[in-house]
């Protein structure tokens, strides 16, 4: 797979005619568009890459660091410059950002994957700020003579992946020349201070949640104090407010038409936005799966060149938007894209599913998103008259496993793919995430709610959808649906959707979408994005952090004793996941576990921390012989501390098993 980084999104019409040239000549003939406004061109040849890398060259385009430990696509909303809330246009400031730092010395030394996103307004979520290792979010203030001073309240340390972060507030006002250096020494904080050996914890939300927001800030300011001033870091301010992009046409007006179909009408309530420029709209171009194919992105580029020119974009929805389109040309736009087969209503609604690539071309994929993706969108489109308009706005997005390449924790109904073992049969099944949701820049993360097998997903969907329009009060969001209902009571609704029948009964439940072959787990290795492999240890460990998460939401909700028991819960996953290392025949009963994990691992030391010793192990061993009954608040607190640091020791201890030149243990 190549991928290919487009800053901020933004395309040319001869650059897509290159973009479906290589795709054709040297993939599949599909270009993907990503949930990072990347290009991906899968199947590609190895010795093919030098000559497509040159060509992309040739028309401004890199794929320098679209991957490794490096600051990867620098996104922004794809509206930014046309929208209509926005403070201003974060374009320029996105461009440079992403310029400064690639390839930059300060850059160079991660651990893992750094990524940046612009957002012009705090509302919408178009850029999803606050899922991110920085977001910025653009802000206006006036000084004492009513200047307008333009800036970004800069959030850090957030992320997805198994345990999403919320990004913490770095400032809330980083003024626009400070912008560029103090992401600059955001960068080389990460590199000195972040987890250089162990993949699972080497990311910047790690060292955020270590140090705390106030520690990190004043070392990022004591690093900022350092920096030697770039010409870079403020080059770019003198044309920022420049209007950088040029209609191709003269605005227009939709006038009235009798013989408007219906088709028409449909797109343009979903796919079209007012511009804040009047008698221009942004048209959206609804990609299913995010997949164009090569004849369909030459066709976009003609009709680029007729209507809007190089002002093009692809969206975190894995879309292509279309912008300064006359208002009067919608008509004659709709009609061709529609002869390109790509003038399907949608964008950003229910029907607009987002998914990762799972198990087509990802090792790491568990389920099948993509499957699953074009089952529920179909299933969907279908019936999207029916579809009730607070239900239509809703967004489903897919992962085919826990890693949220496909964001499932912040979206409003999210899915990751898991497996369940059936007898001799492993299922394929998904979980099903609620309560999350992207509106105020992804505040808001979702947790898991129950594993479903991979084929009644589509009537959790129906029945989740249905609940919500008999039940929800007047002007209520399906997020807070979902906490005023509770989780327990839609879990109820869900529950017998979990049952899976014997393979003689209905042997379909055992194959997953879009694949007749017998579900198997055993083609999993190296990831499409991870480049590692990915063993049932580190799935262990990753359930015990989810396991933290939800106790630390129990706890902030005032439920102590919910709280502890899963604190416990999650350092006993845990502990199960390094006996796993052991013996695979490792039974789920806690007293089991604990017998097993004392004498393969306390006992023998291997647990033992070099400065600590087998202080963690004690958290566990005394959360087990306490209980929960004569918890309060304060122990509560404690317990889910002591959780998290016991899986940060399992985390060391699984590095140093894994270490050919393991240091000797303590003793």
């Amino acid at each position: 797979m190549q991928r290919i980084k487009i800053p901020f999104g933004g395309l040319t019409c001869e650059q897509l005619e290159v973009l479906a040239d290589l795709a054709e000549e040297y993939g599949d003939g599909i270009a993907h568009v990503t949930t990072r406004q990347d290009i991906q061109i899968h199947f590609v040849h190895i010795e093919d890459t030098p000559t497509l890398m040159r060509r992309l060259a040739a028309v401004g385009i890199t794929t320098r660091e679209a991957c490794g430990n490096t600051v990867r696509n620098v996104t922004a909303c794809p509206i930014a410059g046309v929208c209509r809330d926005q403070a201003f246009d974060v374009t320029p400031y996105a461009k440079a950002c992403a310029y400064f730092l690639l390839g930059h010395a300060d850059t160079q030394d991660f651990g893992r994957k750094f990524k940046i996103s612009f957002s012009g307004c705090t509302d919408h979520a178009c850029a999803l700020a606050r899922m991110h290792d920085v977001g910025a979010v653009a802000v206006v203030r006036h000084d004492e003579e009513g200047r307008e001073r333009r800036g970004f309240a800069l959030y850090v340390g957030g992320g997805l992946g198994a345990v999403p972060h919320q990004a913490k507030l770095l400032d809330p006002f980083v003024p626009e020349e400070e912008l560029i250096p103090v992401t600059q020494a955001v960068a080389r904080v990460f590199a000195r201070l972040g987890e250089k050996k162990n993949r699972q914890r080497a990311r910047l939300k790690v060292v955020v949640a270590k140090l705390g927001i106030e520690e990190f800030r004043k070392i990022v300011q004591a690093e900022r104090a350092m920096l030697v001033p770039e010409t870079g870091w403020t080059s770019f301010l003198a044309t920022s407010r420049a209007a950088l992009e040029q209609p191709l046409k003269p605005p227009s007006a939709l006038t009235g038409n009798a013989e408007v179909a219906d088709s028409f009408e449909r797109w343009r309530r979903t796919n079209v936005y007012a511009q804040r420029q009047p008698g221009y709209v942004t048209a959206t171009v609804t990609l299913p799966l995010g997949d164009a194919s090569s004849h369909q992105l030459r066709g976009l580029a003609d009709l680029a060149r007729q209507f809007v020119g190089d002002t093009i974009r692809t969206t975190v929805e894995q879309n292509i938007l279309l912008r300064w389109v006359p208002e009067g040309d919608l008509l004659t736009l709709h009609q061709a894209l529609e002869s390109l087969g790509l003038g399907a209503p949608g964008a950003q609604s229910i029907v607009d599913v987002v998914t990762c690539p799972g198990t087509d071309t990802c090792k790491l994929g568990i389920a099948s998103s993509r499957g699953l993706a074009g089952e529920l969108s179909s299933r969907l489109a279908a019936k999207s008259i029916e579809v009730d308009e607070a239900v239509r706005g809703l967004n489903i997005k897919v992962s085919g496993c826990f890693n949220a390449c496909g964001q499932h924790h912040v979206a409003d109904i999210g899915f990751y793919g898991v497996s369940r073992k059936i007898g001799s049969y492993t299922v394929p099944h998904f979980q099903v995430v609620l309560g999350g949701g992207g509106h105020d820049n992804a505040e808001h993360h979702g947790l898991a709610m129950a594993a479903v097998p991979s084929k009644r997903i589509p009537e959790v969907v129906d029945r989740l959808t249905s609940h919500y329009v008999r039940g929800r009060v007047d002007g209520e969001t399906f997020q807070q649906f979902v906490a005023r209902t509770g989780k327990a009571k839609i879990k109820g609704l869900l529950d017998d959707l979990t049952r899976v029948p014997s393979h003689d009964a209905d042997p379909s439940f055992y194959s997953d979408w879009g694949d007749p072959r017998e579900f198997t787990l055993g083609d999993m290795g190296v990831g499409e994005c991870a480049g590692e492999v990915v063993s049932a240890v580190e799935f262990g460990l990753a359930s015990s952090e989810r396991q933290a998460f939800e106790a630390q939401i129990d706890l902030e909700s005032g439920h102590a004793r919910e709280a502890a028991g899963k604190a416990f819960r999650a350092m006993l996953e845990a502990a199960r996941a390094l006996v796993q290392t052991q013996t695979t025949a490792v039974s789920d009963d806690p007293a089991t576990v604990l017998a097993e994990f004392r004498a393969r691992f306390y006992d023998t030391q291997r647990f033992f921390d070099p400065f600590a010793g087998g202080k963690f192990a004690h958290y566990l061993f005394r959360a087990a012989n306490e209980g929960t009954l004569a918890v309060d608040a304060d122990e509560a607190h404690r317990r889910v501390e002591e959780a998290y640091l016991f899986i940060e020791a399992a985390h060391a201890c699984y590095g140093r098993l894994n270490t050919p030149a393991a240091a000797p243990l303590p003793g």
